[in-house]
């Protein structure tokens, strides 16, 4: 940015220290760290519904990721403000077609999330209650527009982003990169014959391909959050050759997305990024805040050659612009 002193205006030695002053303002923030929160379903453990990432960038802008099921709706004391919601895929555990009433109410391996949301989804309760916007790709803003009306929202917090294009929230880029999965809605979400029809024929409506997504925050920290998916050659070409992603959230739970082993050549081979955070294990991960022998999760953090981050519920994580856990980290 070109900065021209003004006629009239101060001295050349106070034109210069404003001029040092905002540089030092800018760099504060761009030194700033970024916060990401898991919002589980029992407190200080990994557990096996377990998909709702909290980010906020150093502006204060924050970001839901796939609520799901483990956010306990828009009154849940844990969310805070919330600014934006991203969603991956319509599936039920991502959209939230069920909550929980309250943490820690049922197992680690087997929460009790029998609050039904429909025909609505803890998305668009949440979004509606909070005035936030639900940034999709695909063919999903539309459906998410016209929820967020009937629940008495404003359609237009619905908003679109697709593949090689970008949209800005607070101090936070964000664009959709894709993952290889499905992405059907559940005739449990529709009202009307359509949705008779489609019970009866045992399918879904299309939405559209499923996505992944990437941020750039204000810091410079560039994340990778996997959604759903199998191996995608986009993950080298685009996640790591364009984007260079040094943060990433990995689903690793297997038959519904990559396993462990998979998942780890992702990071390994493919993304090649600072540090991962385990996401999507779809097992009891932890006990006690420790990680477990023999899980998923443990495997996946044997195998891959950077730091493995578990995301225990309320446990706060700090990641500076390099990818690096400066603060709630230990590593496991």
């Amino acid at each position: 940015m070109f900065t021209t002193k003004p006629f009239g205006g101060p001295s050349a030695m106070s034109w210069g220290l404003a001029l040092l002053l905002t540089a030092a303002a800018g760099q504060a923030v761009a030194d700033g760290e970024v916060r990401v929160t898991p919002l589980g379903s029992h407190d200080g453990e990994f557990c096996s519904r377990d998909r709702a990432l909290i980010f906020e960038d150093p502006d204060g802008t924050r970001i839901l990721y796939d609520a799901g099921r483990t956010v306990a709706g828009p009154d849940d004391d844990r969310l805070g403000d919330i600014h934006g919601v991203l969603v991956s895929h319509m599936h039920g555990d991502h959209v939230g077609d069920q909550r929980i009433a309250r943490t820690n109410a049922g197992t680690c391996a087997a929460p009790d999330t029998s609050v039904s949301t429909l025909p609505q989804s803890n998305t668009v309760d949440i979004a509606v209650k909070k005035q936030a916007k639900i940034i999709t790709g695909s063919e999903m803003p539309a459906f998410f527009a016209a929820k967020l009306s009937e629940q008495g929202g404003d359609a237009a917090n619905s908003q679109l982003v697709r593949f090689g294009a970008e949209r800005t929230l607070g101090g936070v880029a964000i664009t959709t990169v894709p993952a290889v999965h499905s992405n059907g809605v559940s005739p449990g979400f529709l009202s009307g014959p359509l949705a008779e029809y489609l019970k009866a024929a045992g399918v879904g409506a299309s939405v559209g391909p499923p996505t992944g997504y990437v941020l750039t925050f204000s810091n410079g920290l560039v994340v990778y959050l996997s959604g759903d998916t199998g191996i995608t050659a986009e993950q080298q070409l685009v996640v790591n050759g364009h984007y260079g992603a040094e943060l990433v959230v990995m689903n690793i739970g297997d038959t519904y997305t990559t396993g462990p082993k998979e998942a780890a050549y992702v990071i390994n081979d493919l993304v090649q990024p600072r540090a991962v955070i385990a996401s999507h294990a779809n097992e009891a991960a932890t006990h006690d805040g420790k990680l477990q022998t023999g899980t998923r999760t443990a495997m996946f953090r044997d195998l891959v050659k950077v730091p493995v981050h578990v995301p225990l519920s309320g446990r706060t994580m700090a990641f500076d612009g390099d990818g690096q856990c400066t603060e709630g980290c230990d590593g496991s």
